[in-house]
């Protein structure tokens, strides 16, 4: 597996495979061919489908600007490696192309070009499977925390400090904003409300509210295009920080043990990047919402005391019970249905720590078991429920005002 550097990334929503992986693979791009006078992109399969309500043209000229940048959006064309796929192109002053290459945008805001496609890079990890991780820390008699450190090296508590600032400022933010989200659905943000009603909610509410607000607050963030910290993704990066402030606050945690458990999160979230994937492109919002949801019950599982076996389990329930999730983004923004599931996800989370808290330890179905069935799933799952806003949710709100005429 690569570094958790790779897993955790700070930068701007809405969506770390449609804004992030684009930026990133047309600022390469635009400094390999300074010489050139203008570019254009394609955009391929679910990056085309939804590339305007993802921003993905906005951010494309930002990174080649002040030159001009030509974009088009091919949604039948699927490419054969990934469906978030670009071509990027150089042209001369004549519109002949210089340069050219195609990128695939993988999820989390990784991206891949065709020759090393599949491949993975700056492998920090030895092992290969959460099982073999479990057996390896069980004979060193090690927490999952210190197997990351172990790993990565102590260098990587100054990353995870800074992680956890960046998560802890995006819910401040969020917490205080009011006003309507960009975009075409006029969608009001909730956030700061619900705080309010959690303030003023009998005490057995309380918590549940501002769990609720928390990751609403960090969605809406990204939803704006805000800064946020991928966990697994844009689209899902409100579940892990929303549970850790909340144990945070309940049980007075210092800021080094939530960062711990942000270590023990990353080993879940790496290892669905390695052995199956969080693009929502490829395997639907199961790959980031349940995948979130996993990485945030394994966090509050440790919080609370749980052993690597429970630990382990409560991360198995918050991907396993997210089987199938699809992603049908409405009208192609990172709103609907999005940001009120990484409020439920992360009250899932919870959930499913407290489960496995009680249990013996040891569960039929392994963390590896479900991300191989998250992966078939996601194979099975049609094209329309996989990020392109054509079936789902989608469809049928988009059915609902073409029949008002609207």
């Amino acid at each position: 597996m690569e570094t958790l550097k790779e897993l955790y990334k700070i930068g701007c929503g809405p969506s770390s495979s449609h804004t992030m992986g684009p930026r990133k693979a047309a600022d390469a791009f635009n400094r390999q061919y300074p010489s050139a006078s203008s570019f254009r992109a394609t955009l391929y399969g679910s990056l085309a489908a939804t590339g305007k309500g993802h921003l993905t043209d906005f951010t494309i000229r930002e990174a080649f600007y002040p030159k001009p940048v030509e974009i088009l959006f091919d949604e039948k064309t699927l490419m054969p490696k990934h469906p978030n796929a670009l071509k990027l192109e150089a042209l001369d002053q004549a519109a002949h192309v210089t340069g050219q290459q195609v990128v695939y945008s993988i999820g989390g805001g990784a991206i891949r070009e065709e020759h090393n496609f599949g491949k993975q890079i700056n492998n920090v990890y030895p092992h290969k499977s959460m099982n073999e991780i479990l057996q390896y820390t069980s004979e060193k008699r090690m927490l999952l925390w210190e197997y990351v450190e172990e790993c990565e090296g102590p260098e990587i508590w100054d990353y995870l400090t800074e992680v956890w600032i960046n998560m802890k400022q995006t819910i401040k933010r969020g917490l205080s904003k009011r006003g309507v989200l960009p975009g075409s659905l006029n969608l009001e943000r909730k956030a700061q409300r619900y705080l309010y009603k959690a303030e003023n909610s009998p005490q057995y509410l309380r918590r549940m509210n501002n769990l609720f607000a928390y990751a609403l607050a960090c969605a809406e963030e990204n939803a704006s295009g805000g800064f946020v910290v991928t966990a697994p993704t844009c689209g899902s990066c409100g579940v892990l920080p929303a549970v850790c402030r909340l144990v945070q606050e309940i049980c007075e945690f210092e800021d080094n043990t939530i960062i711990r458990a942000l270590a023990t999160a990353s080993l879940f979230g790496n290892m669905a990047k390695a052995n199956a994937s969080i693009s929502g492109a490829e395997v639907g919002c199961q790959g980031e919402i349940g995948v979130a949801c996993a990485m945030a019950a394994a966090a509050t599982c440790q919080l609370e005391g749980g052993d690597n076996k429970r630990i382990e389990y409560a991360a198995e329930m918050g991907l396993e019970h997210h089987l199938g999730l699809t992603c049908d983004p409405v009208d192609g923004l990172v709103q609907i249905p999005c940001i009120e599931r990484n409020a439920l996800a992360a009250s899932r989370a919870l959930d499913c720590a407290t489960y496995a808290l009680m249990s013996d330890g040891h569960n039929r179905i392994s963390y590896d078991d479900v991300l191989a069935t998250m992966m078939q799933t996601g194979k099975d799952m049609h094209q329309a429920y996989r990020e392109t806003a054509q079936g789902g949710l989608a469809h049928f709100f988009k059915q609902k005002f073409l029949k008002k005429g609207e």
